[in-house]
C-alpha cells in the first residue's frame, strides 16, 4: 500500500492536449462545403470547363508569344488581358452561378432538402455552405487562369493596379451572382414556375457576363490612373459596390426565409435586412450630400428611386401568408413589424416609405441655398411616395374584396399589382384621347403612376409655373391614405379570421 501510494503521489498529472489550429478550423468548417466541393470536383462539368479554359488560355499565350517574339516594344497587353478575362468570365459569371442554382434546385426537386434540414445545420448555414463551396471552386479556376492574366502585364499596355481592380470587382460580381442564383432556386415550387425561373436566370446570367466584359474593357482601356482621379467614377463605383452588398444580403435572407419552417420567425431576417439597407442607404446619402451638396433635382431622383425600390420589394413583403405561425402570435405586438404576417409587412413598408420621404424633404431644404426652382422638385419628392403607397395598397384591397382565400393568395395579389399599374398607365391616357384631351392631361392622368409622376416633375420655364399644383397632389395623397387605411383594415380582419378558424 505504501509503495502504491508512493507511485501514485510521484506520478505527475497528465496535461490535456489542446486541439490544433487545423482541428479547430475543421470543427468550425461547414460540413456542407466539403461535401459540395468534393461532389463538384468529381463532376464532368468541372473538368470539361476547367480543361477548356486552360486550353484556350494556353493557345492565347502561344499566340501572344509568337506575335511579340520578334517585335520590339509592344503594347498588346490590354487585348490579351481581355481575352484571358473572357475565358475566366464564362466560368465565373455563368457556369459557377448556374451550377449553384442547379445544386439547390436539385435538392428541392429530389426532396432531399428535408434531409439537410434534419442535420440541424439550419437554412442559413446550409445556404452559406452552398455559396462558399462554389466560391471555392471559383478560386480553383482563378488559380489556373491567374498566371495567364499576370502574363498580359509583361506584354505592356496595361498596368498591374488595373488588373487587380478588374479582378477585385469581378470577385464581388461573382459573389453577388452566386447569391442571386441560390435565391432564384427558392422562388418557385411548381414545375411551370421552375421552368420560368430557369429561363429568366439563364438570360440574366448571359446579360451579366456581357456587362462584366464591357466593364472590364472600359477599365482596362481607361487605366487605373485616369479612373482613380475621376471623382464621379469613384462615387459610382462606391454606389455599385453598396448595391451589390446590400441587395446580396437581402436576397440571401429572403432565400433563407423561404426555406425555413412555418413555425419559425422566418420574416425576421429579410425584414431586418431591408430596414438596415434603407437606414444605411440614408446615412450614405446624407454623407454624399454633406461632401458636395447637389442640386434640388437630386432629391426628387432619390425619392423616386427609393420609393420604386420599396414598392417592388413591398409587394412581396405585404403579401405574406397569414396564419402560418400561430405559435408566434402570443408574443406579437402592434410594433412587432419583423414578425410574420401581411399586415405587419405592409405597415413596415409604409413606415419606410414615409421615413425615406422625410429624409428627401430634409435634403431638399438643404439644397435651396443653391438656387433654382424648388416648387416642382418638392412636388416630385412628395408625389413619388403617394403613388407608391396607393399602388401598394390597391391590389391588397382588390384582392380581399371577394373574401376568397384563393383570390387573396400572394401570387394573385402580386399579379394584380402589376396588372393595375399597367392598366393605369395605359387606359388613362387612352381615356384622355377619347375625350379630345392631350395624352398627358393632368386630370385624366392624376392616378397614372408614370405620366402622373412625370406631370408633377414637369416645369414650364417659359411661363415660370408648374404643370401641377399642391391641390392635385393633396388629392393623390388623399386617395393613397384612404387606400392604405382600407388595406390595413382588410389585412387585420383577414388575419383575425384565419387565426380564429
Amino acid at each position: 500500500m505504501s509503495a502504491l501510494a508512493t507511485d501514485t503521489a510521484g506520478t505527475a498529472p497528465r496535461e490535456e492536449t489542446r486541439p490544433g489550429v487545423l482541428e479547430r478550423l475543421g470543427d468550425r468548417l461547414n460540413p456542407l462545403v466539403v461535401k459540395e466541393v468534393r461532389q463538384g470536383l468529381r463532376s464532368r462539368l468541372f473538368w470539361v470547363s476547367f480543361g477548356l479554359m486552360l486550353v484556350a488560355c494556353f493557345i492565347l499565350s502561344l499566340v501572344a508569344y509568337a506575335a511579340t517574339r520578334d517585335a520590339g516594344l509592344t503594347t498588346h497587353g490590354q487585348g490579351y488581358f481581355f481575352a484571358f478575362f473572357f475565358c475566366q468570365s464564362v466560368v465565373h459569371f455563368f457556369i459557377i452561378p448556374y451550377s449553384a442554382y442547379r445544386s439547390l434546385a436539385r435538392e428541392r426537386e429530389d426532396e432531399t432538402w428535408v434531409l439537410l434540414i434534419l442535420t440541424g445545420l439550419g437554412p442559413r448555414r446550409i445556404l452559406r455552405g452552398k455559396v462558399a463551396s462554389f466560391l471555392v471552386q471559383a478560386g480553383l479556376y482563378t488559380s489556373a487562369v491567374g498566371p495567364f492574366l499576370l502574363f498580359s502585364y509583361y506584354l505592356n499596355g496595361i498596368d498591374l493596379p488595373t488588373i487587380l481592380l478588374v479582378l477585385g470587382l469581378g470577385a464581388g460580381w461573382l459573389v453577388f451572382l452566386t447569391v442571386v442564383a441560390v435565391c432564384a432556386a427558392t422562388l418557385a415550387d411548381g414545375r411551370i414556375g421552375r421552368a420560368l425561373v430557369h429561363f429568366v436566370l439563364l438570360g440574366t446570367l448571359g446579360m451579366s457576363m456581357l456587362y462584366s466584359l464591357i466593364a472590364a474593357w472600359f477599365l482596362s482601356d481607361q487605366g487605373y490612373r485616369s479612373t482613380a482621379r475621376d471623382e464621379d467614377f469613384l462615387i459610382g463605383l462606391g454606389i455599385f459596390l453598396w448595391v451589390m452588398l446590400s441587395y446580396g444580403w437581402v436576397l440571401f435572407e429572403t432565400a433563407a426565409a423561404r426555406l425555413s419552417l412555418v413555425t419559425e420567425n422566418y420574416t425576421h431576417g429579410p425584414r431586418l435586412a431591408l430596414t438596415l439597407q434603407m437606414l444605411l442607404s440614408a446615412v450614405l446619402l446624407v454623407g454624399l450630400w454633406l461632401m458636395d451638396t447637389p442640386g434640388t433635382a437630386t432629391a426628387g431622383a432619390a425619392s423616386i428611386l427609393g420609393c420604386l425600390h420599396l414598392t417592388l420589394i413591398g409587394i412581396f413583403v405585404a403579401t405574406d401568408v397569414d396564419g402560418q405561425a400561430r405559435a408566434l402570435r402570443a408574443h406579437t405586438r402592434p410594433f412587432s413589424l419583423l414578425r410574420p404576417g401581411a399586415v405587419r409587412g405592409f405597415r413596415l413598408i409604409v413606415l419606410l416609405v414615409l421615413g425615406w420621404t422625410a429624409l428627401c424633404c430634409g435634403l431638399l431644404s438643404l439644397s435651396v441655398s443653391n438656387g433654382g426652382v424648388t416648387e416642382h422638385h418638392l412636388l416630385t419628392v412628395l408625389a413619388a411616395p403617394a403613388y407608391a403607397i396607393f399602388f401598394l395598397s390597391l391590389p391588397l384591397v382588390v384582392g380581399r374584396l371577394p373574401r376568397s382565400d384563393r383570390l387573396a393568395s400572394p401570387a394573385v395579389v402580386r399579379v394584380l399589382f402589376f396588372a393595375l399599374a399597367g392598366l393605369a398607365g395605359a387606359l388613362l391616357p387612352l381615356l384622355a384621347v377619347l375625350f379630345d384631351q392631350r395624352v398627358d392631361d393632368p386630370l385624366f392622368n392624376l392616378l397614372n403612376p408614370f405620366l402622373g409622376l412625370d406631370n408633377f416633375s414637369d416645369y414650364d420655364y417659359s411661363l415660370n409655373e408648374t404643370k401641377m399644383s399642391l391641390g392635385l397632389l393633396a388629392c393623390v395623397w388623399g386617395m393613397a391614405v384612404l387606400a392604405a387605411f382600407t388595406a390595413d383594415r382588410a389585412l387585420v380582419a383577414r388575419e383575425r379570421r384565419i387565426h380564429a378558424s
